[in-house]
């Protein structure tokens, strides 16, 4: 992506959304909208014009009218908009997902119009691609787009579209003869209808509908691209990027929801003191919480830096981030109810709401299931290529950092893991799909745990992106990353012997014994952390 926007324009931009949050969208307007399962279409589009908040600028390139922002700046943007409400945020991506298709693989004057349209104009776009009996599965498509007239007559059905009954613009995935490909179809168009917004669990703040296509015709100029068969190869282009956002998305909701925990905590007076001050409470309830988001942002700040610099399409990084971020968030939000007590199940209060929302990460732009397969196939591969090497290469790496960040245990997981993978291959058992799943979850963890690992050290010597969020200091970052990685190693290598075993595996060490001692110290790095979140010094 570009990055013409500067660490100080990504400074205002959130500033502005936070303003607007402020002055727009109470909590109480949030949870009566709800309420109501409305769409608010005209706080949408006053969010997405540029002569107020703009939102959809940050992500059209500058040529076009747009900021100019690149992955880490559309993450934070994203993270900012999904702490205030997911619903809404979801809408605003929806156009950044719908015109996605034009953005990487349109012709110069496709990108021209419609990337103008929507700096200049605000239109809404969405993104057509999911199908009632396809699900994630983009290549099991039945929506048909035939040859007339110079032009193409598409007929098919999309289902679970956000944006679907309001958008302007829309691309449209359809079977053309040479394959795959992305339509442009505008609203309105003779044979185009939507069904009613879906009644939803979450999100319900935003536009969920069904597409109808009977005979649309669209001129040759709207196939995406000017040639058939490019669809699953455009789709393919921004899945890491795309995922990040929906990572970015679980980061922001399990940051509100774990946000009014703390507050909560800090006046809720219970046996003549505030729960904040109880480790029961803080260390089951807002401390593992709270390291497992952090870890996720290193994931998602590192895969952003990226992918900003041209390294290509990062498909992998991207499903870890996602794995994850939206696994974390929603167990933060789940825990908020938990640390809310009766108060936390009523509609009364954020959390609740917050959770329902945030639950929807783990399955739009692929499910976590989907990401462990993504995960465990292309390491699987690495791991292969490498000749059992790729895993215990980045331990010798994270072990050349100090153990100060817990390079030293995060090294440790990757050993692990290194040997799982090989006892996997000599005993063949990636052929039970429960196993290949699995391990993209354990792989996930355990990148996930040198990505904090690299990014704490980065904090220690003042070294990160000028755009990356300072969400603790580094002190604090580091006690984190010291609690993820012991974590991370014991899962793996517990884990591993429970797989491997239970699949008539040989049974591995995993470095057991170091991975048993490495977890000395846990108890003293969770109440740093404690205090980190609660402003507390020690004495």
């Amino acid at each position: 992506m570009a990055n013409e926007l500067s660490a100080e324009m990504l400074k205002v931009a959130l500033k502005s959304i936070d303003d607007f949050a402020e002055r727009e969208l109470p909590d109480s307007l949030l949870i009566e909208l709800d309420e109501r399962d409305e769409f608010p279409e005209e706080l949408v589009r006053r969010m997405s014009s540029g002569d107020e908040l703009g939102l959809q600028l940050v992500f059209v390139p500058f040529e076009y009218g747009g900021m100019g922002g690149g992955a880490l700046d559309v993450y934070r943007v994203c993270e900012r908009m999904a702490r205030v409400d997911l619903g809404l945020a979801t809408s605003e991506l929806a156009t950044q997902l719908g015109s996605d298709p034009i953005r990487v693989g349109g012709t110069p004057e496709q990108k021209r119009e419609y990337m103008t349209r929507i700096a200049k104009d605000g239109v809404l776009f969405a993104y057509g691609a999911t199908e009632p009996e396809a699900g994630s599965d983009l290549g099991a498509l039945k929506t048909v787009a035939t040859p007339e007239n110079g032009g193409y007559r598409i007929s098919g059905v999309k289902q679970w579209i956000s944006n679907g009954g309001v958008a302007d613009l829309y691309t449209i995935l359809a079977l053309a003869p040479g394959g795959p490909s992305w339509f442009v179809v505008e609203a309105g168009a003779a044979g185009f209808t939507h069904g009613e917004h879906e009644d939803k669990h979450g999100i319900r703040l935003s536009n969920t509908a069904a597409l109808f296509l009977e005979d649309v015709y669209v001129d040759a100029d709207r196939l995406i691209g000017g040639v058939e068969g490019q669809g699953l190869v455009q789709a393919q282009q921004v899945f890491g990027y795309t995922r990040l956002m929906v990572a970015a998305f679980g980061l922001g909701g399990g940051w509100a929801a774990l946000d009014r925990a703390i507050a909560y905590s800090r006046k809720r007076i219970q046996a003549g003191s505030p729960l904040s001050e109880k480790a029961g409470y803080t260390h089951k309830l807002i401390v593992p919480h709270a390291v497992a988001l952090e870890a996720a942002r290193a994931a998602i700040e590192e895969t952003a830096e990226r992918l900003d610099a041209g390294e290509g399409a990062l498909n992998v990084e991207g499903a870890i981030a996602k794995y994850l971020a939206t696994e974390a968030g929603d167990a933060a939000a789940d825990a908020a109810i938990q640390a809310h007590g009766g108060y936390g199940y009523t509609h009364d209060y954020m959390v609740e709401k917050i959770k329902r929302d945030v639950r929807i990460t783990r399955i739009y732009e692929g499910t976590s299931e989907i990401m462990e397969m993504t995960i465990a196939r292309g390491r699987w591969q690495e791991h292969l290529k490498s000749g059992g090497e790729h895993y215990h290469a980045l331990a010798r790496e994270l072990e050349a950092l100090p153990s100060e960040v817990g390079g030293d245990v995060a090294a440790l997981a990757c050993h692990a893991l290194a040997e799982l993978l090989e006892l996997c291959r000599a005993g063949r058992l990636t052929r039970h799909q429960h196993i290949l799943l699995r391990l993209g979850a354990l792989i996930a963890e355990v990148e996930g745990s040198a990505a904090f690992v690299r990014h704490a050290q980065r904090a220690a010597d003042k070294r990160l992106h000028p755009k990356a969020a300072r969400s603790l200091r580094a002190p604090a970052l580091a006690a984190a990353s010291r609690v993820y990685a012991r974590g991370a190693a014991l899962t793996v290598a517990t884990e591993g012997v429970r797989l491997v075993t239970g699949a008539g595996g040989e049974v591995g060490d995993f470095g057991l014994a170091a991975i048993h001692r490495s977890q000395a110290g846990l108890l003293d790095d969770m109440q740093a952390v404690a205090d980190a979140l609660y402003a507390r010094k020690r004495p």
